[in-house]
């Protein structure tokens, strides 16, 4: 029985296109899908703006990701399971004194559980108030708002929003 082997050719074209292609699907990559809020007053949206530029690149180990459509308004880590909106209206529930709350980096924050599982934390006593949905997964503690209450802190001064 002969053994015939046939010369192996690479291709370096289709080669580079694959790696490419695989660079590019980094890990949380995905975009998500984020209504923005509602145009927030001038003032707001341009502490919105200020803080889109100062948010970490990861919460709770998941990498920011792109939002569609692209906004000051909003951002996303790990796909949608950290969802970030800046520029809400008041909640209701801020009027309401037996919600829960926590204090994370000078930024107060109301909690909320969601039917999901998951929750969404709101900031109070801010100039523009921002939430962020927490995914069930990944709403383990708040420990994840460390960065983005530093965000906060650095871009949103203190007071209370009148929209």
């Amino acid at each position: 029985m002969s053994l015939h082997r046939r010369p192996v050719r690479v291709l370096a074209m289709p080669v580079a296109l694959v790696l490419s292609a695989l660079a590019a699907c980094t890990p949380g990559d995905t975009g998500a899908r984020v209504e923005p809020p509602p145009a927030p007053p001038a003032d707001v949206a341009g502490f919105c703006a200020a803080l889109h530029k100062e948010l970490p690149e990861t919460v709770a180990g998941l990498a920011r990701t792109r939002t569609e459509p692209e906004s000051d308004l909003t951002a996303s880590w790990g796909g949608s399971a950290i969802v970030l909106r800046c520029g809400i209206a008041k909640p209701p529930k801020m009027l309401d004194p037996k919600q829960e709350g926590v204090h994370v980096n000078d930024v107060a924050w109301l909690l909320e559980k969601l039917g999901d599982g998951g929750f969404r934390f709101t900031t109070g006593l801010r100039l523009a108030y921002t939430e962020v949905r927490v995914d069930e997964e990944h709403a383990t503690d708040a420990g994840m708002l460390v960065g983005l209450s530093t965000a906060i802190a650095a871009t949103v001064p203190e007071g209370i929003a009148s929209y």
